[in-house]
């Protein structure tokens, strides 16, 4: 049943290749009837006179010529080239088999001191937190504020996430504002190129409410769940003297926002029971998102190669060239 089921699915990867075998046919053809010592007798003799006149006929009737080489090394070569295959074999970055993107938003409002020693610098902590107990999940991140931006693609390295983080200030962001939209689209564009189960965080002190419908939008064409930290303090926390003007925390915008987005919000602690309890939420988005399709049918052609290496060697033998006139 499993010989059937392989047959049943026998396909050339690079079919284009086999339109080769017509020229390599023709000048095998060719090349095989100027070898022919014969060639010029057969055309002033009669063939059945012509057999009893030979002397050696009997001695090379089973002989292997030199062009038989020559023309079953080029079949094999062309089918190779062509890449036969009937399995699928895993992707080569198939060992990778979750991602996630943190969307941190970097405003001038998340410089408030509400949460010490500001929410910017309290994300960055979260970040590393959050690492390290997500080692084993590819990890990107993405900044926002007027506009989106990639800052480290899908990577393995948590160290360079936690310092190209560290590295973020609203003052480099080329944009004001809070475009939450475009940051989630591109990091669902990220995770669905990635081919592997993802999640995204989103760490942000407000989502503004114009743009629920397009993050609702967004969930329903197939994005991922997000789950959201919540950075900012409650409207009873008195932020010190200098610190920049920054709306408190909204529980039911964010509340809001994380249902439009299929995912949780968590609401940052001075501990890390923030950080554990959304790992277990990423943790079980990743389990049951879909997995992508990481296979790919695997290239037979290389089985050939052995083959073709040994039929080209018999060519180097005393009187195994072949001459091309």
């Amino acid at each position: 049943m499993d010989i059937l089921s392989s047959l049943s699915q026998f396909h050339f990867l690079r079919p284009w290749w086999l339109l080769v075998l017509l020229p390599a046919g023709f000048l095998i053809g060719s090349v095989f009837n100027r070898s022919d010592s014969l060639r010029a007798w057969k055309n002033v003799i009669s063939p059945q006179l012509l057999k009893h006149l030979l002397i050696r006929e009997s001695a090379e009737q089973g002989r292997w010529r030199p062009i038989y080489m020559l023309g079953v090394a080029w079949l094999a070569g062309i089918i190779a080239l062509a890449g036969p295959s009937w399995q699928f074999q895993n992707s080569p970055f198939s060992e990778d088999q979750a991602a996630m993107f943190i969307v941190l938003k970097v405003s001038p409002e998340m410089l408030s001191m509400d949460i010490q020693p500001s929410r910017l610098q309290r994300s960055i902590l979260k970040i590393h937190d959050l690492l390290a107990l997500k080692s084993d999940v590819r990890t990107g991140l993405i900044a926002y504020a007027g506009s989106a931006h990639l800052v480290m693609p899908l990577t393995s390295d948590s160290g360079i996430i936690n310092s190209s983080a560290a590295a973020l200030e609203p003052e480099i962001m080329p944009q004001p504002g809070d475009e939450v939209s475009a940051a989630i689209v591109m990091a669902n564009q990220r995770l669905k190129k990635a081919a592997v189960p993802g999640s995204i965080v989103l760490i942000t002190d407000a989502v503004d409410a114009s743009q629920l419908r397009e993050l609702t939008a967004m969930r329903k064409r197939g994005g991922v769940e997000v789950h959201i930290l919540a950075m900012a303090a409650g409207a009873d926390v008195i932020p010190p003297a200098g610190s920049p003007p920054a709306p408190p925390l909204d529980m039911r915008a964010l509340t809001a926002a994380a249902k439009a987005l299929g995912g949780s919000l968590t609401v940052v602690s001075a501990d890390k029971s923030d950080v554990i309890e959304l790992s277990k939420k990423i943790e079980r988005s990743i389990s049951n998102a879909p997995a992508g399709d990481s296979r790919q049918w695997k290239d037979a052609g290389y089985y050939l190669l052995p083959l073709i290496a040994f039929l080209m060697l018999t060519l180097f033998r005393r009187g195994g060239a072949v001459a091309v006139e």
